[in-house]
C-alpha cells in the first residue's frame, strides 16, 4: 500500500531528503523531457521509498473507488483519502524521513531540469505553471512486506557474443565459467538459486547455461568499489565485464526466463543475469550518498500508467 500525493522537488544544488539511488542514461532523460514539455503533466507517478515505519498502517482501511487489472493479472486499486486529519498525519509521516527513490529516477531528474528551464531556479516563476515545483509520487513504506525488488539483466549483441566460446573464453578471465546444462526453464530457474547461492552472475548463450564465479585475484578490482557496492550485481558487471573492448552492444531486460527465450530466438545473442538488490543494499546505498549503474533495479509491480494524472498548470 502507498499514497500518491505531490512530492516538492528539493533545491537545486542538492537532493535534500529525496534520496536516489540509481544512476540515469542521457537518451532516457532527454525523451522524458519532450515528453514532459509537450504534456505538461505528470503521467505516472516515480516511486519513494518512506523510511517512516508507521505509513503502512494510516493507509490501511482505505476503501477502493477504482480498480484495474493489468496484463500480468495485477490488481491495482486506487482509493480517496480525504479526512483533513488523515491527510495532515500521513504528510507527516512522509515528512520526518527521507524517502529513497526507488523506480523514476529519470523522471525525477526530468522533472528538475524541467524546473531549471522554466524558472532557472527552485522559486517557479508566474508563468512556468502552479505544480512545476513538485512531481508526482508514490510513497511506499521501505520494508520487505511491502516490496518485491527484480533484477535487469545484461543482454548482449554483436561482436563476441556471438560466438559463445569467444565470450566464454573472454569471460573467463575475471570468472569460472561453470557450464550448468541447457537453457530451459528448469535449467534457468535451478541456475537463479545457484547464483544466490554462491554470490555468482549467469551466463545465457547459445551453448546452454553457465555459472560466473568472479575469481578471487579479481575481487581485489570489487574490493575499490565503495563498501555498499561490492555486492550489488550491476556494479560488479561494471567493473568486470567490459562489452564496449569486444564491439558489444548492451541492452536490458527483467525477467530471467524471458531473457532466455530472446537468446533462443536469437532476438539477442547471449545474456549475463544478475541477483536483485535487498532492501537493505538499497537503504546503504543511498544514505551513503552512492548511486549504482543504470538499470540496476525493478520494482514491480509497476503503478498503472493513467491512474492518476498530475497537470502542472492546475
Amino acid at each position: 500500500a502507498g499514497v500518491i500525493g505531490a512530492l516538492v522537488l528539493p533545491a537545486a544544488d542538492d537532493n535534500g531528503e529525496i534520496l536516489p539511488h540509481e544512476r540515469t542514461l542521457p537518451k532516457a532523460r532527454s525523451d522524458r523531457l519532450a515528453l514532459l514539455t509537450t504534456t505538461r503533466a505528470n503521467l505516472d507517478p516515480i516511486w519513494g521509498l518512506s523510511l517512516a515505519p508507521d505509513l503502512t498502517m494510516l493507509l490501511a482501511g482505505t476503501e477502493a473507488i477504482a480498480a484495474s487489472v493489468d496484463t500480468d493479472g495485477t490488481r491495482h486499486e486506487l482509493g480517496r483519502i480525504t479526512d483533513p486529519d488523515l491527510i495532515a498525519e500521513i504528510r507527516a509521516c512522509t515528512a520526518a524521513a527521507p524517502v529513497v527513490l526507488a523506480d523514476g529516477h529519470h523522471r525525477y531528474e526530468t522533472a528538475r531540469n524541467f524546473r531549471a528551464e522554466h524558472t532557472g531556479g527552485p522559486d517557479p516563476a508566474d508563468d512556468a505553471g502552479p505544480g512545476v515545483n513538485a512531481v508526482m509520487a508514490l510513497i511506499v513504506e521501505l520494508a520487505d512486506d511491502q516490496l518485491c525488488v527484480q533484477p535487469i539483466h545484461r543482454l548482449l549483441s554483436g561482436g563476441a557474443a556471438r560466438e559463445p566460446s569467444e565470450l566464454r573464453a573472454w569471460l573467463s578471465e575475471a570468472f569460472v565459467v561453470e557450464a550448468t546444462g541447457p537453457a530451459t526453464p528448469e535449467g534457468v530457474q535451478a541456475l537463479v538459486e545457484h547464483m544466490t547461492a554462491e554470490a555468482a552472475l549467469g551466463l545465457v548463450d547459445r551453448d546452454g547455461l553457465a555459472l560466473l564465479r568472479p575469481r578471487p585475484e579479481c575481487l581485489e578490482s570489487l574490493a575499490k568499489l565503495p563498501e555498499p557496492l561490492r555486492e550489488v550485481d550491476s556494479a560488479r558487471f561494471e567493473v568486470l565485464v567490459h562489452p564496449e573492448t569486444l564491439d558489444i552492444t548492451l541492452a536490458y531486460r527483467d525477467d530471467a526466463l524471458t531473457v532466455a527465450s530472446l537468446v533462443e530466438k536469437g532476438t539477442v545473442d547471449a545474456a549475463v543475469l544478475l541477483r536483485p538488490m535487498t532492501v537493505e543494499q538499497i537503504r546503504k546505498v543511498a544514505f551513503a550518498g552512492l548511486r549504482t549503474p543504470p538499470k540496476t533495479t525493478y520494482f514491480a509491480p509497476k503503478p498503472r500508467t493513467g491512474m492518476v494524472i498530475r497537470c502542472l498548470d492546475d
